[in-house]
């Protein structure tokens, strides 16, 4: 089992970014494949990107290609969320989530989350 803790969420104007960083503690996070959703009020939570446990492979949703970049540090425990371009669609509960199979864009796939870190897009 792996600890998640999820930073750098708030308030921004569209057009503008943001940086996610979600830290791991717990058995040996270079051995996770990671990924980040995200959940706005009354939809499910949504894919939005993962990464391999080496950062070799990367995997986005069709939302978030060329705008946003997933990429981690395992000698920091860190996996990031560079987020660029926002859109006020991109409001959201943002989630990091420690899974086995690296791009697998199914919530159910990953067993350890976060407490998730707020988004707000303005317009």
């Amino acid at each position: 089992q792996v600890q998640l803790v999820e930073s750098g969420g708030g308030l921004v104007q569209a057009g503008g970014s943001l940086r996610l960083s979600c830290a791991a503690s717990g058995r040996a996070f270079s051995s996770y494949a990671m990924g980040w959703f995200r959940q706005a009020p009354g939809k499910e939570r949504e894919f939005v990107a993962a990464i391999n446990w080496s950062g070799s492979s990367t995997f986005y949703a069709n939302a978030a290609k060329g705008r946003f970049t997933i990429s981690r540090d395992n000698a920091k425990n860190t996996v990031y969320l560079q987020m660029n371009s926002l859109k006020p669609e991109d409001t959201a509960v943002y989630y990091c989530a420690a899974g086995v199979v690296a791009g697998t864009r199914g919530p159910h796939a990953y067993d350890d989350w976060g407490q998730g870190t707020q988004v707000t897009v303005s317009s």
